[in-house]
């Protein structure tokens, strides 16, 4: 395969699916980060516990470990 096939091909993707493959081609660089949309989307959540006081904080805590114990601490039959 040559560049020429590939830049040929090109020219036959959709204006509206540009930046889609953009990404494609930047994410298969040598060298280049992955974007990181989780992270980013976890951030966007920073200091929302900030208006609780520390009892409903640490209410908040205690009843999330219990759902999470109660959710993932059952036997699976297959």
């Amino acid at each position: 395969m040559t560049l020429n096939t590939i830049l040929k091909e090109l020219k036959n993707v959709p204006v509206d699916r540009l930046e889609d493959l953009y990404s494609i081609i930047h994410s298969l660089r040598v060298g280049s980060k992955k974007s990181n949309n989780a992270g980013k989307k976890i951030l966007s959540f920073a200091g929302s516990f900030a208006s609780m006081s520390d009892k409903d904080y640490k209410g908040f805590q205690k009843q999330t470990k219990q759902t999470r114990n109660d959710l993932f601490d059952r036997d699976i039959n297959l």
